[in-house]
């Protein structure tokens, strides 16, 4: 259902704060004919946290509307049990084809409390859902084997970067699995994957959302198809040039990780508009450094292109 590099868009807001919904149709087509393997609409790049259920409704439906079944378009939902039902319920009615279930609103809580609110949750739709695991919604192997039989339930996204646990998930899962023959899948879900997605298909975890692929989705393209072929060159000076720059920066400023990919969008030549409260926009001279550290990415891809040409002579 879901395979390639996922594109995870931002919510453009006008200067006044509301939802540009004719931008936000624009940011999903051109995403979408650059050739992701699936559409993340309002999740946290989407600033999911800052909207309000009837926003919500109107851009999933935008969304799905343009990507007009190309890809699969996926919604985000959470927060509170109540606001998570409510959530999953308008991304079936707006035609979203599956839910990322993003973690309940702060509250620590025991796995078999995880575990009910992902069945509970699942329990409103007949969509498929993907589980998230991060912040304060940390699976084990057990409740992650348990959330995994759900009918509903066909992944697991991890944000936590805790290789050990999400290894032993992994092959728990597959296991528990490998009866039925339930396909199930498993993604990267850091912020800029892109710089752990070699440990983590190390792991059989060959999926990820890529932030880079909604204001660049060359370079993240690019990436991806070094990795696949395995060519280290490529995959290594992207990583030096491209993505280990982008994260030093996008760790200066807390919530940068959404306000980097949404003044990117913007220094693309789409007007993204402002981030909500509580992030902060980027400071002019991360303005300026984001785009010197795109260019060097470009500045990679050209040089490769250059070299692959050279090879092709060179053999004819």
């Amino acid at each position: 259902m879901l395979d390639g590099v996922l594109f995870f868009p931002v919510t453009p807001f006008t200067a006044t704060g509301e939802v540009d919904y004719d931008r936000l149709a624009q940011h999903v087509e051109r995403g979408v004919a650059a050739g992701p393997g699936g559409v993340f609409i309002a999740c946290g790049t989407g600033e999911f946290h800052a909207l309000g259920l009837g926003e919500y409704g109107r851009i999933v439906a935008r969304a799905v509307e343009v990507v007009a079944g190309r890809v699969p378009v996926f919604a985000g939902a959470g927060g509170s049990l109540v606001q998570a039902k409510e959530f999953a319920a308008s991304a079936a009615s707006n035609g979203a084809d599956g839910i990322l279930l993003l973690p309940p609103y702060l509250v620590s809580m025991p796995q078999a409390g995880l575990v009910e609110y992902t069945r509970t949750v699942a329990a409103v739709t007949d969509l498929p859902l993907i589980v998230y695991n991060r912040s304060n919604a940390i699976f084990d192997e057990a409740s992650a084997v348990e959330v995994a039989q759900l009918p509903a339930v066909i992944g697991f996204k991890d944000g936590t970067g805790d290789l050990d646990n999400v290894a032993r998930i992994v092959v728990a899962v597959k296991n528990a699995l490998a009866p039925s023959g339930k396909n199930f899948l498993f993604f990267n879900g850091l912020p800029t994957a892109e710089i752990t997605q070699q440990a983590y298909r190390a792991i059989g975890v060959t999926l990820y959302s890529s932030a880079t692929f909604a204001f660049a989705p060359e370079i993240a393209l690019a990436f991806y198809s070094s990795l696949e072929r395995e060519d280290t060159e490529l995959t290594d000076a992207l990583l030096r040039e491209f993505f280990h720059p982008l994260v030093r920066l996008r760790n200066l400023v807390p919530g940068y990780a959404v306000s980097l990919v949404k003044y990117g969008v913007t220094m693309e030549g789409l007007d993204a508009g402002p981030v909500r409260a509580p992030l902060v926009e980027l400071a002019p001279a991360h303005q300026r450094e984001l785009a010197d550290i795109t260019a060097a990415g470009r500045s990679v891809l050209a040089g490769s292109m250059a070299a692959d040409s050279l090879a092709d002579r060179a053999a004819v």
